[in-house]
């Protein structure tokens, strides 16, 4: 919900100049401060080290998936292949590259489990395992691309904990904050998609479900508090 409604205020921000004709209290500065606020809600209630480049590469991650998995694929069949004879070590590298715990998800078209398996291995590709499975013929320039595209979701000195969401409690505080920007958000999506009505393209940015799709790492849960909901994060 919260990467959603980020995506819905940077759409909403970089169509201010036109929107604030329409209403008095769509400015630049409410533009601005909406995307500020989410930004702040995310890093502050979800406990995640969450940088711009990796929330907007995030939404971004179609434009670069099929090359991601087709290499991450090719990696691995070749792991499998050159350390067919030794599949303790095989399984090690398969292991600590995160192939092990976050495939499964790729390869049913996650986008979370992808980004999740690319920052693995780019934490912990050590020079070791690099050692071991280019001395098997596997080739550095691959591993090297690999790497290359966690760049483009992660700052490269953001800890291992940027992608992990926080085990604080969610109380009903925080709840109120996620219900509030989610009003906020469904709001102007209904507002701006009236106003968007014969323009599909513009339209489909602020369809609050279109977005959800194309992000593709939407998940069913809901955390409830008092009497309301709060959508899937």
């Amino acid at each position: 919900m919260l990467l959603t409604s980020k995506t819905v205020a940077g759409n909403f921000k970089s169509n201010i100049a036109e929107l604030s004709a329409v209403r008095n209290d769509w400015t630049e500065e409410y533009a601005t401060n909406l995307v500020l606020r989410i930004d702040q809600t995310i890093e502050t209630h979800l406990g995640i080290d969450a940088k711009k480049e990796l929330r907007d590469a995030t939404s971004g991650l179609s434009a670069i998936q099929i090359s991601a998995k087709r290499d991450l694929s090719f990696f691995k069949t070749q792991i499998d292949e050159d350390f067919k004879a030794e599949p303790t070590i095989r399984d090690e590298i398969l292991n600590t590259l995160g192939f092990s715990k976050h495939l499964r998800g790729v390869q049913k078209g996650n986008q979370e489990s992808l980004v999740q398996l690319l920052y693995a291995f780019k934490k912990n590709m050590t020079d070791s395992i690099r050692n071991q499975v280019t001395e098997k013929g596997l080739s550095d320039k691959l591993i090297g691309n690999i790497v290359g595209y966690a760049v483009v979701f992660m700052d490269a000195n953001s800890s291992q904990e940027s992608l992990k969401l926080s085990t604080k409690e969610i109380t009903k505080e925080v709840v109120d904050v996620f219900n509030g920007i989610y009003d906020e958000i469904i709001g102007i999506c209904k507002k701006v998609s009236s106003y968007y009505q014969y323009d599909a393209v513009k339209k489909e940015q602020f369809t609050f479900s279109k977005v959800i799709g194309n992000l593709g790492s939407a998940r069913p849960a809901a955390t409830q508090a008092s009497d309301q909901i709060v959508p899937a994060i």
